[in-house]
């Protein structure tokens, strides 16, 4: 039995964001300083749509946008970067093993279906020749971490961190 009312849920559960969440504007924050530029929310370039439609016309590319909608969206390199929250898309920690006890038959197939939703888009990029890596947000408590991880993936920023000069490696990178 839920403690709150039907419309007092809805309410509350209205206003959990998708897009510009907290985790997200770290990580952002973070890979713009460390040299990084990037689109948001998966839209790409219309000449790059174009071409990927004709190239694979049998995986949607609904609004311009890649699968799944990466948070972080690297064009040239065909890669991107999602932050996803545990408890919602199933991680393998604590928060995400977690299940509501209340109304199971609602919330076990609706987070299994994330679950499954968010390999699908994982393997519509690959075909799509896309790299991708999930980043969650158990992860983004130790941003060096993070940072390590995301310009191992990225390879090297193309553009100078703050207050880095031209002579010297970007600080906190692992790259050079």
């Amino acid at each position: 039995m839920d403690i709150m009312s039907a419309a007092q849920r809805s309410r509350l559960m209205s206003r959990i964001s998708s897009k510009n969440t907290g985790p997200e504007l770290a990580l952002r924050r973070l890979l713009h300083a460390a040299g990084y530029r990037y689109r948001v929310h998966g839209i790409l370039p219309a000449q790059q749509v174009a071409q990927l439609r004709s190239l694979h016309p049998g995986i949607p590319l609904r609004g311009g946008k890649l699968p799944g909608s990466p948070d972080l969206v690297f064009s040239a390199r065909r890669k991107a970067i999602f932050v996803n929250g545990c408890f919602w898309h199933g991680h393998d920690c604590p928060v995400g093993q977690r299940r509501p006890a209340s109304n199971t038959g609602y919330w076990n197939p609706k987070l299994d279906a994330n679950i499954a939703r968010d390999q699908r888009n994982l393997d519509n990029l690959a075909a799509l020749g896309w790299e991708s890596l999930t980043l969650w947000e158990c992860e983004l408590k130790t941003m060096d971490d993070v940072l390590r991880r995301a310009a191992s993936f990225l390879g090297p920023a193309r553009i100078l961190p703050r207050g880095a000069t031209a002579q010297e490696p970007p600080q906190g990178t692992g790259v050079g």
